[in-house]
This record gives structure tokens, sequence and C-alpha cells, in this order.
């Protein structure tokens, strides 16, 4: 609406450029109308000739920002710039902690005399296995609140910002006016307390071992970023550059215990209900990745609907989790990236994401059958190209972002 808004006068002022070897035969009045910008009152010189209201192109350009005007060779130039998105008012901010369990104490008696002096820390405990939730609300929040779960080697990190250093979809969602509340999940971020550490072969070489697995390359393979780090399939939508991939990378945490799919799902079920009670509303839960597959197994009573990013798999047709999604009619939206059809077939991962796609569209398919609402986007199909698993921290997250905000609109009630 605003860029009809910028171009309808723009057009007008041209107009006016053009009336003005022709002055004479015109009767320019000052404009009487006031005008608003954002529902905000603003002053700018205009003129009413013959009923049409007229505006200066830098009068605009000055106003609303997002162009620079000048004038050389006989030419109007206009320089299109990037507009400053502007303050991001909150209500209200914060972190909490959402179910977990405490351990028993540590055979013995507790002395306080001696607390950390004592290496058996007999009689002690720890609050462990719980998810960590950092949230804020908007002042204008219009919409159902949404919660965001990570992937695999993820936190919430991923949701709050880019590689290249834009805003990620948490800001985002809040200047569409969604309280947004992201979520680290338990044994990972800030949620790592954990009564045994990990032995996940994806984090460490063995049961044993206490040396960090990498596998940053083999990452970038299988996300389908490109085929061998640092370089990028034709057409990528990922942040190009050293510093981008240095900081996309950073951004990986491993389990600190290994991956529970109870404890997980124990946890996100109090983080759905913790949100209600602090908002009176049931949350569209966003999912990426492993987080898709706990997202699938969470009570439905707090859930508005389910957007799931390239998750990991979807509910087994007939399945218990099938049936709860469709007794609770609950829409859903799952999105795919690029490089799925026209990946290279000599890499595994292609026919993986292959297999993982068109099983969500099956399962999609008989969702609605059954008189559910789900929706699968390979967003290619849109015309949006070059994304990869990561969609929300490339180049064109604001676009993928507004067609989940047109959905959510349309189909979330």
């Amino acid at each position: 609406m605003k860029k009809r808004f910028i171009t309808g006068f723009v057009s007008g002022a041209v107009v006016f450029g053009m009336l003005g070897a022709m002055a004479a035969t015109y009767v320019a009045n000052d404009n009487p109308f006031p005008i608003k910008l954002d529902g905000k009152d603003v002053s700018i010189e205009g003129y009413n000739i013959d009923d049409y209201t007229y505006f200066k192109l830098r009068d605009i350009a000055d106003a609303v920002g997002g162009f620079e005007v000048d004038f050389k060779d006989d030419t109007i130039l206009l320089t299109s710039k990037e507009q400053n998105i502007g303050a991001l008012p909150i209500a209200k901010q914060g972190i909490f902690s959402s179910g977990g369990t405490v351990t028993e104490p540590v055979a013995g008696e507790y002395d306080p005399t001696q607390n950390w002096m004592d290496p058996t820390l007999a009689g002690t405990t720890a609050h462990v296995d719980h998810a960590n939730v950092q949230y804020q609300i908007p002042v204008n929040e219009t919409g159902l609140p949404m919660v965001f779960l990570h992937g695999y080697g993820q936190s919430r990190m991923g949701w709050m910002t880019t590689p290249d250093g834009r805003e990620g979809w948490s800001d985002m969602f809040l200047r569409d006016g969604h309280s947004v509340f992201l979520v680290d999940q338990p044994r990972r971020g800030e949620a790592g307390n954990t009564a045994s550490m990990t032995t996940d072969s994806t984090d460490t070489w063995s049961e044993d071992s206490k040396e960090y697995k990498p596998g940053e390359q083999a990452w970038y393979t299988h996300f389908r970023i490109g085929r061998v780090a640092p370089e990028r399939y034709e057409g990528s939508a990922f942040p190009e550059g050293d510093e981008a991939q240095n900081q996309f990378f950073r951004q990986m945490t491993p389990n600190t215990g290994s991956f529970d799919m109870a404890v997980d799902s124990a946890a996100m079920n109090a983080v759905m209900k913790d949100v209600k009670e602090m908002t009176g509303k049931k949350s569209i839960l966003v999912t990426h990745s492993q987080g898709g597959r706990v997202g699938w197994d969470v009570d439905v009573e707090n859930v508005a609907a389910i957007i799931a990013i390239e998750p990991g798999g979807t509910p087994e047709i007939g399945s218990d989790w099938y049936k709860k999604f469709i007794d609770a009619k609950i829409p859903m939206i799952i999105y795919f990236g690029d490089y799925i059809d026209n990946g290279p077939e000599d890499i595994q991962s292609t026919t993986f994401w292959r297999t993982i796609r068109d099983g969500a569209k099956a399962f999609a398919e008989q969702y609605n059958k059954d008189g559910g609402n789900a929706t699968v986007i390979t967003l290619p199909e849109i015309g949006i190209t070059g994304n990869s698993h990561f969609m929300f921290q490339e180049k064109n997250n604001k676009e993928i972002e507004e067609h989940i905000e047109s959905w959510i609109k349309e189909n979330v009630k």
C-alpha cells in the first residue's frame, strides 16, 4: 500500500513539472487538505490546480524516504536508497524457562560451610532439561503470538538475525503485530543444563569421547547452500562473502546432552502452555528441520497453526500425530527451498530432500481430503528462488516472511 501511495504522488509531481511552462493558464492554490503518513500528521507543501493536488518530488522524498532526487542534463534522476526501517516499539520483553526436572540430591548431607570446596557436592541438586524462552511483545500487537523452535545444531539466534547482519524473522513478525517467543530446546543454547553429557554421534566421536565432532562442510552440502564450501549454487540467495559464511558457521552449537524426543516434547508443551497463560491466546508454532519433528509431537490444545520450515518429515498418515491435528482442525503450511528438483544428482542429499518434500505433499493431499487445511510450498514454484535449508536467513527472507504473513491472515483465526 505504501509503495502505491508513493508512486501516485511521484506521477502527480511529474505532471506538475510538465505544467510549469503553462503556469499562466492555471491558478495554483495551496493544498487545503491535511496529510497523514502512517497515521501521523506531516507537513508537505502542495498545490491544488484544477482540483488536482501536486507535490514536489524532493518534498515527497524527504517526507517518505526511499529515494533521492536530482536534476542533471535535462533529466530528472531518482536514486533508490535503503530505507531506515525505524524503531520497533516493544511493550514487554524478557526471558523465562519452561518445563524441566530436578535431579535427585547427590548422596550425603550438604555442608554449607564447605559448599564448592566439598568435591563430593553431597546433597546438591541441578535443575535440568528445560526449555529457555526469550520473548518480545510489540506495542501494536494485532496478531496471534508466534513460538519459534530451531533445528539441529542451531539455537534461537537463527531467527533473530542473518549471517550478513540483516533483520531476522523475529523482528519482521514483530513489525507485523505478533508477539514472538524464541525457544532454545533442552540441552541446547541457553537451556544447556542437563544430567548427562551428550553421546550423540553427530556431536562427539564416541560414547567415551569428550572431543567435539566437526562437520561444517558436510552441513553446507547437505543443506544445499553449495556443493563444497565456500562456493554457492548458481542463483543462491545465501549471503555471499567470507564474513557472512564465518558468521553462519559460528551460529552452530552442539547438544550438551543427547537428543531425547520425550524430553523436548515435554518442554515444548510447557512452553506452549506458558505462552497461553501469558497472552491468553493460542500460538502459531514455527519449526525448522529437526524442530519440526518435535512440533508434530506437541499437544494441540495450545496450538493455533503450524508453520514448518523444511521439517525432517511429516506425520504418518493415519498415525496418532496425524489424527490429533485433523481432530483439532489445525491449519498448517510447510515450506521447502530450492535445489531439490534441480540439485546435483550425485549428492545423496538431493534425493533425501526430494523424498522428504514429496512425502510432505502426499501428507498434505490426504490431510485435505480428510477435512484438514495443509499447504506445501516449494518456493521456486511460486517464483522465489535460490533458497537453501536456511531460507529465513537468506537475502530474500523478507519476501518469504511476507508470504507466510499473508497465509496467516487468510487461514489462521
